[in-house]
């Protein structure tokens, strides 16, 4: 891992004007993310994750603070930050080869050649094992492969940080699993730095190499980071009978259930 963190996120409040007033939404927070990391957040709903994600996607300015990737300040969305959400928001006129080629247009036209991008778009779309759709519109495959499309897409742009908004959230145990190993797998290639919302306490032990776990809201901050020291490349069924991993994650059961409980 690099010296110096890809993402820093320095004394980052937020507020939101509502109809009875200001609402703080983030206070205070702050910390870094290193190169080739998979970093999660995790906490109950009103504490902030998608309002944090949002701030290092560049969607949305902070109220105070400042974030930076690569030592430079995040004024707005960029081809370095790549974003996948739960819905995969895929274009639905577009088959799946030509919703990767529009966003590989947008941001490669320039250092590819047309041959380049079409080899570029199949081997990403390889990646995700999406080869054999690529003629298929979205209401032709499944939620499961239409998530996979979006990962592709967001690949695509050569991301130096992908950022994961619930992406397995809607889909069912099975799929979310084979997803799951399918990042894992694309991670350990490419040693992308991920960024990962999740509510799901095993999702973020199983894929994350820190855990940060946040406070409830209003006025959310980082509560504890948590390092999971367990080995890559790591298998969801070798994971169950390691006493390490069943320790992580009952630290994470116990901050949020103990520490940060949820009022009824």
């Amino acid at each position: 891992m690099s010296s110096t963190p890809i993402i820093q996120v320095q004394q980052v409040s937020q507020r939101f004007s509502t109809a009875s007033g200001e609402f703080l939404a983030l206070d205070n927070v702050s910390f870094d993310i290193q190169a080739g990391e998979t970093l999660s957040l995790i906490g109950h709903s009103g504490c902030g994750k998608s309002t944090l994600l949002n701030l290092i996607a560049g969607l949305t300015a902070p109220s105070d603070g400042g974030l930076l990737c690569d030592n430079r300040e995040i004024t707005g969305p960029g081809p370095e930050r790549a974003v996948v959400f739960q819905n995969h928001s895929l274009l639905p006129w577009l088959t799946t080869y030509q919703n990767v080629e529009l966003a590989v247009n947008q941001v490669l036209r320039r250092a590819m050649s047309k041959a380049e991008r079409h080899d570029w778009i199949l081997h990403n779309l390889d990646l995700v094992h999406m080869g054999h759709a690529i003629d298929k519109r979205p209401n032709e495959i499944s939620g499961g492969m239409k998530q996979r499309v979006g990962i592709a897409r967001a690949l695509a742009m050569k991301p130096k940080v992908l950022l994961m908004d619930e992406p397995f959230g809607a889909l069912d145990a099975l799929t979310r699993a084979h997803l799951q190993d399918a990042v894992m797998d694309i991670q350990q290639r490419l040693n992308t730095t991920i960024v990962l919302i999740t509510h799901d306490v095993d999702e973020a032990v199983l894929l994350s190499d820190r855990v940060l776990m946040m406070t409830n809201g209003p006025a959310a901050t980082v509560g504890e980071i948590m390092t999971v020291d367990l080995p890559r490349p790591r298998s969801r069924v070798t994971l169950a009978d390691d006493p390490r991993y069943h320790q992580y994650r009952q630290q994470v059961l116990y901050f949020l259930y103990e520490k940060q409980p949820k009022a009824a």
